[in-house]
């Protein structure tokens, strides 16, 4: 039973986000009934992604992996399931044999999110629901000062969504940098794993800093609190993209 190592890219706006849920329809269940389409309606296999993204968040680089009961060669199974999924905002980007205990998500080194911000008074138009819009200027310099105190191996409770399933809230941030490029400020965080609306709750902490509101004192000082309350909002999904996964 060969096993194949899937790359993805998706439009997060229509689904509930990666993992199948019975309050509508996921991305994965999507990918897994154009597999199950290519396989001509035999049993539905299960396709295990890297990172199970909520809902409304996109990805240019998710990675999966599934095991098929008969042998496809790769081009032949890419051309098929964007067939299959060509009704869908979901297209798959590459196909490979993976070796038999390749894992797409426990083996991971680290996983890459982005978060889009456009900061500019008119409302977005052909970027509708793929970036937030904030109508006011953003200091990016301070954002990406503020960004380095949550650098590190931290206890992150403050930046952890109230249903965050985590056994522990101790994560270790790798990078989380701020750029501005054009009319958008750019927030990219690495780690191995994230808490549950992590990078959300990090970039509508970050955003009152941009605007000038909290500086980055504030932010180590909501960090060492360990409680929700104490950090900023949580930034809604449509900015937020996975963008791949180191292995």
């Amino acid at each position: 039973m060969p096993r194949y190592r899937l790359t993805l890219e998706y439009h997060g706006g229509p689904y509930v986000g990666w993992q199948r849920q019975e309050s509508g329809r996921s991305v994965q269940q999507a990918v897994e009934e154009a597999v199950a389409a290519m396989l001509g309606g035999a049993e539905m296999p299960t396709v295990f992604a890297a990172g199970r993204t909520d809902a409304g968040v996109h990805a240019r680089g998710q990675v999966a992996h599934v095991d098929l009961p008969k042998d496809f060669a790769p081009e032949r199974l890419l051309t098929g399931l964007n067939f299959h999924l060509r009704l869908e905002p979901v297209s798959v980007l590459g196909i490979a044999y993976a070796a038999p205990d390749f894992n797409a998500r426990l083996d991971a080194r680290a996983r890459w999110y982005l978060y889009r911000i456009l900061t500019r008074h008119p409302p977005p138009s052909i970027e509708a629901g793929l970036v937030w819009h904030v109508p006011v200027a953003l200091d990016a310099e301070a954002m990406q000062q503020a960004a380095q105190t949550l650098i590190g191996h931290h206890d992150f409770t403050s930046f952890r969504a109230s249903e965050c399933q985590a056994n522990s809230p101790l994560r270790t941030l790798e990078q989380l940098s701020v750029q501005r490029q054009g009319a958008e400020i750019h927030i990219t965080a690495r780690a191995r794993s994230f808490l549950h609306h992590q990078v959300r709750n990090m970039a509508g902490t970050l955003k009152l800093v941009g605007e000038g509101k909290w500086q980055a004192g504030d932010v180590a000082a909501a960090l060492a609190a360990r409680d929700r309350r104490a950090a900023g909002p949580t930034a809604p999904p449509d900015g937020l993209y996975f963008m791949g996964v180191d292995y």
